[in-house]
Order: C-alpha cells, then structure tokens, then sequence
C-alpha cells in the first residue's frame, strides 16, 4: 500500500500544520503574518520596487471595513484582518484560478479559515452580514489596488470591482513597502486588536 503524501507543513514557529484537518493550537499569528507578508497579490504583476504583499492587504481590508462599519465590534475588525489569513500557507490565486481548481480551493480554505477563527476568539464561520462587511471593503481595496498599482484605468477597476465609495478611500495611498514592515505592522494591528476584544 502506497504511503499517503504528506499534507502538513512546518512553519517557523516549529509548528506543524495540517492542511486536511487544521488544528487552531497550531496556528500562530507569527507564522501568519510572515506567510502573508511573503505572498505577492496580482500575482506579483504590479508596479514597484516590493510586490504588494497579502499582508498590506489584509491591513487596508481593516482599515476600509472599519471606515464602512465604524459601529462594528472590535472582533470584527479583527475578522477583516484575518479574512485571507489562510493564504499564508495556500498561497493567494487570482479568481480566474479559482474557478479552474474548482470546489476543493474553497473546501481546503473554509478548513483552514474555521482554524484561523477559532485560534482567535472568533466564529469558525462568520454571520453572513459580516462576510459580506468584509466583501465590500475587499472590493474597495481591490478597486485601488488595480488603480494606484496593477495598472488599471478607474473605469476597468470599476467594471470588475465595482465604483468605490469616496468617502471610503478618500486619502488612501497604497505604499509598497519590504516585507518586514508589512509583516511587522500586520503582527502589532493584531495585537492591538486583540487587546480590545
């Protein structure tokens, strides 16, 4: 009988995840913001001297949701922060991507999201609203994303994204910055969160 493929991973913590069945005690908020400060959005195709990392964009995620929804509750926030948290160990696909891997991307996500979750004081899964919440200020970050950085004029940004409300990203410039900030800041907005739950 063949041996089964390893399906677990070792992060830097010393912990070993499992992918198939993810437990929450090893998940660190450590090996999470370093995993997304290394993992390009775009694909990498974007302007710059760094990529823009998934963790500058679960940063702005934060920032829009709570410009959006200033009344939520602190875990909330801490739900938009952590809303691609899997990534760091799956990697950020493109939707086009996706949608060709089919069912089992979402199935492997949704398994390491509930982990994410529960590590944190959070829902294995979020209250519909919520999701959707985060949806919008997801859309808004990738509306300027595609403008400020992945060359895209406002009005394509709008067709695939839909038009940004102005009053939620006005002043917003995207930054590209070394991983270690990015990785550094996603740590300290996770803790701070965290403190005020």
């Amino acid at each position: 009988m063949a041996a089964l493929p390893r399906a677990w991973q070792r992060m830097l913590s010393g912990r070993r995840l499992d992918l198939l069945d993810p437990a929450p005690l090893d998940v660190e908020i450590e090996d999470i913001a370093h995993g997304l400060a290394f993992v390009a959005r775009w694909n990498g195709q974007t302007m710059g001297d760094y990529p823009y990392s998934v963790a500058e964009h679960s940063l702005l995620v934060e920032q829009l949701f709570t410009r959006l929804s200033p009344k939520s509750p602190t875990k909330w926030r801490l739900a938009a922060l952590l809303h691609d948290a899997p990534e760091y160990v799956i990697g950020d696909m493109i939707s086009p991507v996706k949608a060709a891997v089919g069912p089992g991307y979402k199935e492997l996500d949704d398994r390491l999201t509930a982990a994410i979750h529960m590590r944190f004081g959070l829902p294995a899964s979020l209250p519909k609203s919520v999701k959707a919440a985060i949806k919008r200020a997801d859309k808004h970050s990738a509306w300027l994303e595609a403008t400020q950085i992945a060359g895209f004029s406002p009005d394509e940004a709008t067709k695939f994204f839909g038009a940004p409300k102005p009053e939620v990203t006005q002043g917003v410039s995207i930054v590209l910055r070394a991983p270690r900030a990015a990785r550094d800041d996603f740590t300290k907005r996770h803790a701070e969160l965290l403190a005020t739950m």
